[in-house]
């Protein structure tokens, strides 16, 4: 967000605590008596750091310059980032809260429109040994991660196309019970895709929009695709007449394959959106606030489940030299799947949200919403960054 500290995985390492999503200072018992004031501009950059010390301290950074800069706290060796601004808009200054280690540092700048610029490098000696900063992701790093998402996309819009069919099929055959299984095979497959939903455009609204917004609710002649057949499925509305809103989501399966292809996953979409995934199957999957009538949002979230896990595969190689906590984000995925898979009837069928006991709800709940905040660092660590 221009013109703001940006709340990163990385900063915690220098004294900056996320809590509940909220960003909270960690101030020493002892505050320094001097904190630094840091100049900062298009020719120059990390003016004034003078008397490196260890500790708790908050550098002052002053944009001096008539561009907005990012500006980063490095070790000169290896760009480990330790501390992060970005957006320092023209005259203005920002705070930056750090608790130094032992160490070399020095501030790297990268205004807009400019080639990045490093600062002196200062020794920190005396305090404590510091704790891990984050090695910068560039674009670069996420172009095998990138292309083999869009690989898994592909393949599973094909699977989406051929699982529609079976759907259309039983509509116009009259068979109810065969659409509605057939109706959930298809959508979780699409609810498996949620990492390219950006890249989905319009058609994502078309395909597995809901009523919200709309004036006439599920009678509403925007109201289409998933959700508007499972209204009708398992409201007893007639098949004939749903064979119109089947055949229209096998036309809209058919365009989001076609244009995606000419489409591509935004780079700062694959770590964001693994987070995003389970916080949206914590807020409308698990309240039952898009259950049209199948009662499947239990299923729903756990193909969510496998669509985080798509990205986690894929961004493997660059998280696991930055991120140490990635093994317990595996084994709360491993949690969270037992849960929602735990939650299943005796027959296997999924239970409605609302149908659940206390225990089951309290487990399932705690369990997502304890993964959702594993995987909200990865949003930061697998950003890509300017380093140059």
């Amino acid at each position: 967000m221009p013109g703001s500290v940006r709340a990163r995985w990385v900063v915690a390492a220098v004294g900056v605590v996320l809590v509940a999503g909220i960003v909270v200072a960690v101030w020493p018992q002892r505050a320094p008596a001097r904190d630094p004031e840091i100049a900062i501009s298009r020719s120059a950059c990390g003016q004034g750091w003078t008397d490196p010390r260890p500790g708790a301290q908050t550098f002052t950074l002053r944009n001096t310059g008539s561009v907005t800069s990012e500006v980063d706290l490095i070790d000169p060796g290896t760009g480990v980032v330790y501390g992060e601004v970005e957006g320092l808009g023209a005259g203005t200054t920002r705070p930056l809260p750090v608790t130094l280690g032992n160490g070399q540092y020095a501030f790297r700048c990268l205004p807009d429109d400019a080639p990045a610029i490093i600062g002196p490098a200062s020794t920190v000696r005396g305090g404590a040994e510091r704790g891990p900063g984050v090695a910068a992701v560039t674009t670069g790093d996420l172009l095998q991660p990138l292309k083999a998402y869009q690989a898994h996309v592909s393949h599973g819009l094909d699977q989406l196309v051929a699982d529609l069919a079976p759907v259309e099929d039983a509509v116009h055959r009259g068979d109810r019970d065969g659409a509605e299984a057939a109706w959930l095979t298809a959508h979780l497959t699409y609810e498996r895709l949620g990492a390219a939903y950006d890249a989905f455009g319009d058609s994502d609204g078309a395909l597995n929009g809901t009523t919200d917004g709309l004036p006439g609710g599920v009678t509403d002649p925007g109201f289409t695709g998933f959700h508007r057949l499972e209204h009708g499925l398992w409201h007893g509305e007639d098949l004939g007449a749903l064979g119109a809103v089947a055949d229209q989501l096998d036309r809209d399966a058919h365009t989001l394959r076609e244009s995606f292809a000419q489409s591509q996953v935004d780079p700062n979409d694959l770590g964001l959106r693994a987070h995003e995934i389970v916080e949206n199957a914590l807020q409308f999957e698990l309240t039952g606030r898009t259950d049209y009538g199948s009662g499947t949002n239990l299923a729903t979230a756990r193909a969510n489940l496998d669509g985080v896990q798509a990205v986690l595969d894929v961004l493997r190689p660059v998280l696991a030299p930055r991120f140490p906590q990635l093994p317990t984000v595996d084994r709360w995925m491993k949690r969270t799947e037992a849960a929602l898979d735990g939650a299943r009837g005796g027959d296997g069928r999924w239970t409605p949200v609302g149908q659940l006991s206390p225990p089951q709800r309290r487990k399932v709940n705690g369990e997502v919403a304890e993964l959702t905040e594993q995987l909200a660092p990865i949003a930061a660590i697998a950003e890509p960054r300017r380093t140059s």
